[in-house]
């Protein structure tokens, strides 16, 4: 796909790089079709050993996906909504192939990785960082939630660190992003081109060791751990308010800004995954993305982050405090008959 994705075999290796780097390598919907299509056609390929997904520019393996595109489709209704709604639909779906693809996917995620990035790259079998490497699901800024499986991610994370993650959108350099599971093994970018040439020649996802950098998160791990297993968000909130140090004060803050409905999602999503499998927790996502454009704090804080750019969104509740549990349920409530993921009829 010129301008946007390059696809191809080279040696023994199917190879996708995304090239919009002008774009931090957003991810649309035609480019999750065109990912999901070369899957599907190296899935049985014999010259296929393995896959490996990169990006060209140094800024960004994939920011996210094309939100502006989705804001401006729930804007105008109908049947551009509900388009919208189909990109959700078959990246979920594209995700969980790469997560289930037979052959080793290799992702070297360079510079933010972020959203749709983290739904391509999170769900390879061999998820390599570097030092420029920031990792996050930042959707409770936007009003949404860590969705293309990253509830799933997050709930495997140690500890609370997958509550603490979803609600702050916080980025993980390498050292977190391994800790909390979002990434394997750390490599100096500089090594990366000759890396790829051996996966090429060999076909194994064979890597040179080399030692991660310390996790940034690890001295805050037993007060994350003491917060973030709170039963529930304004419980969360008030402990964090009362909790001296630098660190509380900075997650309280950073906790103020997002939507409340979407913080009060996650938490439920988070610790409702831990006991799914990875194509269950996407179809809960979906139950709220679905919704996304009508029910949500989404329009309304892509605007205020992307379009106007105020950062001042207007969400639909004041705090967490007035978040109900039954609209939370509701979010998250089964589709109708029909209206949710492939793979659940």
């Amino acid at each position: 796909m010129s301008g946007d994705l390059h696809i191809r075999v080279a040696g023994r290796a199917g190879r996708i790089t995304f090239t919009r780097p002008r774009a931090l390598n957003a991810l649309n919907h035609a480019m999750s079709l065109a990912i999901e299509a070369a899957l599907d056609g190296w899935r049985d390929d014999p010259a296929v050993a393995l896959v490996v997904i990169d990006a060209e520019g140094d800024r960004a393996f994939c920011a996210g996906g094309d939100i502006a595109a989705m804001y401006h489709a729930g804007r105008a209704g109908g049947v551009e909504a509900a388009a919208a709604i189909a990109f959700w639909r078959d990246e979920y779906r594209m995700n969980a192939k790469i997560s289930e693809f037979p052959k080793p996917v290799i992702a070297f995620m360079q510079g933010f990785v972020m959203g749709g990035g983290v739904g391509v790259g999170g769900h390879a079998a061999v998820r390599i960082a570097g030092d420029s490497t920031r990792i996050a699901m930042p959707e409770t800024g936007i009003g949404l939630i860590p969705d293309v499986g990253g509830s799933w991610l997050l709930s495997r994370a140690p500890g609370r660190l997958g509550e603490y993650l979803g609600l702050t959108g916080h980025r993980m350099a390498a050292g977190d992003a391994i800790l909390a599971g979002f990434a394997d093994r750390y490599l100096p970018e500089a090594d990366w081109p000759a890396a790829i040439a051996a996966m090429e020649r060999t076909g194994t996802p064979a890597l040179p060791d080399r030692p991660a950098p310390q996790p940034d998160l690890a001295p805050h791990r037993p007060l994350i751990d003491r917060i973030f297993a709170l039963p529930d968000l304004p419980a969360i909130l008030a402990a964090l308010a009362a909790e001296p140090g630098a660190f509380a004060a900075a997650t309280h803050q950073t906790l103020a800004r997002m939507s409340p409905l979407s913080m009060a999602a996650t938490l439920a999503l988070v610790r409702g995954a831990r006991d799914l499998d990875l194509r269950a927790a996407l179809g809960r996502e979906f139950r709220f993305t679905a919704r996304a454009l009508s029910a949500t704090d989404f329009l309304e804080g892509v605007r205020a982050q992307i379009i106007d750019k105020d950062r001042q969104p207007r969400w639909r509740h004041a705090d967490a405090a007035a978040v109900t549990p039954q609209e939370v349920a509701a979010l998250l409530s089964p589709l109708p008959a029909g209206q949710g993921l492939d793979w659940e009829g």
